[in-house]
């Protein structure tokens, strides 16, 4: 099987992410979340909007592809003080556990040295234990938790790793 990834420019391509994007958080967050959190943060980070209005402003998004198919998405934002916050990276239950979040972090990983960025840094539920598991095993560590209030009543109660590049 070949893994890719492949950069989302057009409208198009925005509106597969925000499809794709409710499918994995309805699946991968409904025994951490409530159904109504999943939906409010779904529209409110992963909606064709909001993800239109981030790529227009810096936010890089690609697709990771398993010939040719969609299986996940990686989606990043490069800071001016020489660090890349690692906003979303999902894969499909499907793909998991075969190396395609790994190849979205390593893509993320090249950009960085090919551009000059130190860092990768990220934020992660709490109760993700899973993808917590991942960033640990891939160099990441914990350098703090926060807990963000996003609206609608809603918090984010995070742990934010980072990775040295």
């Amino acid at each position: 099987m070949e893994i890719t990834t492949k950069r989302i420019t057009s409208d198009e391509e925005i509106r597969a992410l925000a499809a794709l994007a409710n499918e994995i958080w309805h699946e991968h967050f409904a025994s951490i979340l409530s159904a109504e959190q999943i939906d409010y943060m779904v529209e409110k980070f992963q909606s064709f909007p909001a993800l239109k209005e981030q790529t227009d402003s810096g936010y890089i998004y690609e697709f990771i592809r398993a010939d040719g198919e969609n299986a996940g998405f990686v989606g990043f934002h490069p800071e001016r003080d020489g660090r890349v916050f690692l906003s979303k990276l999902y894969v499909k239950k499907a793909f998991r556990g075969r190396g395609f979040g790994r190849f979205g972090l390593e893509n993320v990983e090249k950009f960085c040295r090919e551009n000059g960025y130190k860092s990768i840094y990220l934020t992660c539920n709490k109760h993700n234990s899973g993808s917590i598991a991942v960033y640990l095993h891939l160099g990441y560590r914990n350098i703090r938790s926060q807990v963000a209030d996003i609206g609608g009543g809603f918090v984010m109660d995070d742990y934010v790793f980072e990775k040295e590049i």
